[in-house]
């Protein structure tokens, strides 16, 4: 059975710091891209970060220089350090991996940032 499993969000003031981190199991791990998507309230869900297997990554626009993405394959987890956080990443944050036609997605878990 596949299973992605968000931890670490919470409530965070403007500025803090907060990392994500992503727990996949029931699937051969190292074969998938890795990403974070965000669903902000009232608002589309989009790309926030992505790791290849060839070690490339990205970032939207709006957390490059903020964010970082990393994944560890031998322990088939993904993490997200977000740093400087503004009260606009508010959101559902959510784990997914992607090979081919598989595309599986955690939970997800909630990120608030307010004073």
């Amino acid at each position: 059975q596949v299973q992605l499993v968000e931890t670490g969000g919470g409530l965070v003031q403007p500025g803090g710091s907060l990392t994500l981190s992503c727990a996949g199991s029931g699937f051969t791990f190292g074969k998938y891209a890795m990403s974070w998507y965000r669903h902000p309230p009232g608002k589309e869900r989009e790309l926030v970060a992505i790791s290849r297997i060839s070690g490339w990554t990205n970032y939207a626009d709006s957390v490059k220089g903020r964010f970082t993405i990393s994944r560890d394959n031998a322990k088939s987890t993904v993490s997200l350090q977000m740093n400087s956080l503004k009260p606009e990443d508010t959101a559902v944050y959510y784990c997914n991996a992607n090979w081919l036609k598989f595309d599986y997605w955690g939970q997800g878990t909630q990120v608030t940032v307010s004073s």
